[in-house]
């Protein structure tokens, strides 16, 4: 089998002969072989164990027929390494035993120690590396995301204390910043020197911020963390997460190759308030999936139309796959979306 190269091609701009497509969170969570190996170990455990956490990762590589494998981890991992205290627990997410609220515990933070604490994901990756036919996306939480988690002290809808810290104590905001950004640059480079072959930035809970607070707040950093990762040679995507299509027109200087965009803007659309700038990746709204497949072919064909007006665009969905979505219907819209795509880039 010849390895596929379609997702970095259209990553670079570069011409396809079929629409390339991944899905986020899509190692685990549908899938009822995933479930049975839930049933005896949790994610963390799973992560720490790289036999394992290659085979999750490749199940829907092997399964759904996508054309890249997205590291089995979580974007928890490396903070940790960083002298965190937390779990995450089921139906809610990460919990922070000692979360920060003060300068003090912006101090204590240590730098990230990839090799040291995380040896066990960067073998993960090797042993993707040698075995994959299609490319590895490995990724790290963006520094908004993650002190959202360690201020809150878990997942929030309003995120009032991270707001508070922003507004009411800005020094010690950017100094959490200067550290988490520090921690994301030193755990990208290792992961990619391990055989990543390109990288995403999950910035998930961005979309809660204005434009205002987002270029005040946190671009700064997220400019930063490319630009010292410019060097890299592989793509670079960043995804600033839910309700984010008002912030796209922030993100003219980042350099990154690839913007993901929600179900709430459309491509074109996107497109245009990033200026034709990135490639593109998205977003069909996940909980379509609960529908029946003509419909969810319908949604999906449209959203291709848009995306192959142009080169440089890669079919995802506008956030990540929940637990209840059918690996069956998954299954057909990716054969679809190959079909599709195929059938209609050969007439261009």
């Amino acid at each position: 089998m010849n390895y596929n190269d379609r997702f970095l091609r259209a990553c670079r701009g570069e011409q396809v002969d079929r629409l390339p497509v991944w899905y986020m969170r899509q190692a685990g969570r549908t899938d009822p072989d995933y479930r049975k190996i839930k049933e005896k170990y949790s994610l963390l455990e799973i992560c720490r164990q790289p036999e394992l956490a290659a085979e999750v990762t490749m199940m829907p590589v092997n399964k759904l027929g996508v054309d890249a494998a997205i590291l089995y981890s979580d974007i928890m991992n490396p903070v940790a390494s960083i002298g965190i205290d937390f779990d995450i627990v089921a139906q809610v997410g990460p919990v922070i035993h000692n979360p920060i609220q003060s300068a003090a515990d912006v101090e204590r933070l240590k730098p990230v120690d990839p090799e040291g604490d995380l040896g066990h994901v960067l073998e993960t990756i090797r042993i993707l590396d040698a075995e994959l036919k299609v490319p590895l996306i490995t990724f790290a939480g963006a520094p908004f995301t993650i002190a959202s988690y360690l201020i809150e002290g878990r997942p929030s809808k309003s995120y009032i204390r991270t707001k508070t810290m922003m507004y009411e104590m800005p020094e010690v905001w950017f100094a959490l910043m200067d550290k988490l950004g520090d921690m994301v640059i030193t755990y990208i480079r290792a992961q990619v020197k391990n055989g990543s072959k390109a990288f995403q930035l999950f910035d998930s809970w961005a979309g809660s911020l204005s434009p205002r607070d987002f270029k005040r707040f946190v671009l700064p950093t997220i400019e930063r963390i490319y630009a010292e990762l410019s060097d890299l040679d592989v793509p670079k995507i960043y995804f600033p997460g839910v309700s984010s299509g008002e912030l796209l027109p922030c993100l003219h200087e980042l350099q990154a190759d690839v913007i993901g965009l929600d179900w709430r803007v459309s491509i074109q659309e996107g497109r245009r308030r990033l200026d034709g700038r990135f490639a593109v990746q998205g977003n069909l709204d996940p909980y379509l999936l609960t529908g029946p497949m003509d419909v969810i072919k319908r949604e999906a064909a449209h959203i291709m139309d848009e995306g192959m007006q142009e080169p440089g665009y890669i079919f995802n969905l506008g956030h990540g796959l929940f637990p209840e979505a059918s690996l069956d219907k998954l299954k057909q819209l990716t054969e679809f979306i190959h079909s599709y795509s195929s059938e209609a880039l050969a007439k261009q």
